[in-house]
C-alpha cells in the first residue's frame, strides 16, 4: 500500500475515535486493515505483522470496528449513474450485490445486498443511490426486468446500455470479485450472513472511494482534486 493511502486511513481513524489507545499502535492497526482490504486473510495478516504479536481475532475486531467509519459520498448533481447487480455465495447460497456508480466521477454511490432480485429490492436500492444526488440523473441499466417499474416509480429516466459508459460498473464488479476470489466468491460467514457481507461491502466501499487510487483518475474517486 502506498504512503498516501496509509495517511488517509490513519486520519480517518484518528477522527473517528473508534480505537482506544492500548499496546497496539494505530499505525499497526492501519497496516493490518489495509492488508485485509488488499486481500489477505486474518491469519496471513498476523503472520506478516508477527513482530506486533497480535492475534487474528484482534485483527478481525479491528476490521469490524472500521465498519463504523462513515463512508458516505457527497450529495451533488450527477449527470449519469450506472447500476447493476451480481451474484455471490454466502454459506453456499446465492445472494445479490447491487451497486451504483457515477460514470463521470467513478464514485461508488450505493451498495445493497439481498437474497432476492426483484422490483422491490431494485426500488429500495435506487432510493439509497438517490441519497447521493441532488437531482434525478439518467440511469444506465441492462435488460434486467426488475429495473423499469422501480425506476418509473421514482420518476427516473433510464437507458438500456451494455457497453460504453456502463462499463464503469462492470469494471467495479471485477475489482470487487478480485477481492472476494480469495474465498472462491463464497463467503464462509456462518450466522447472519447478510450482515457480515454488508460489513465487507462497507469496508470495500471505504477502500474504493477514499483510499485506493483509481487507475484512470490517479486518486480515490471520492477525494477532491487539489
Amino acid at each position: 500500500m502506498d504512503i498516501t493511502s496509509k495517511k488517509r486511513l490513519l486520519k480517518a481513524l484518528r477522527n473517528s475515535g473508534l480505537f482506544r489507545i492500548n499496546r497496539f499502535s494505530l499505525q499497526a492497526r492501519v497496516r493490518a486493515i489495509l492488508l485485509y482490504m488488499a486481500g489477505l486473510s486474518y491469519r496471513d495478516i498476523t503472520y506478516v505483522l508477527r513482530f506486533v504479536q497480535c492475534s487474528h481475532e484482534a485483527v478481525r475486531l479491528w476490521v469490524k470496528r472500521l465498519g463504523q467509519v462513515a463512508v458516505n459520498v457527497e450529495a451533488k448533481a450527477r449527470r449519469m449513474v450506472a447500476v447493476d447487480e451480481t451474484k455471490i455465495k454466502a454459506n453456499g447460497e446465492w445472494c445479490y450485490v447491487w451497486a451504483a456508480i457515477d460514470v463521470d466521477t467513478r464514485e461508488l454511490l450505493a451498495i445493497w445486498v439481498s437474497w432476492q432480485r426483484n422490483i422491490h429490492h431494485a426500488e429500495a436500492f435506487m432510493r439509497r443511490a438517490l441519497e447521493t444526488c441532488v437531482n434525478k440523473p439518467i440511469i444506465l441499466v441492462d435488460k434486467g426486468p426488475w429495473y423499469p417499474e422501480a425506476l418509473k416509480a421514482l420518476g427516473l429516466e433510464w437507458k438500456h446500455k451494455t457497453f460504453g459508459e456502463r462499463n464503469r460498473i462492470e469494471r467495479w464488479f471485477r475489482t470487487m470479485k478480485a477481492r472476494t476470489r480469495r474465498f472462491s466468491n463464497n463467503f464462509p460467514v456462518g450466522k447472519m450472513p447478510i450482515l457480515k457481507i454488508k460489513l465487507f461491502i462497507r469496508l470495500f466501499t471505504l477502500w474504493y472511494n477514499f483510499i485506493r487510487p483509481h487507475q484512470t483518475l490517479g486518486r480515490p474517486p471520492a477525494i477532491p482534486i487539489t
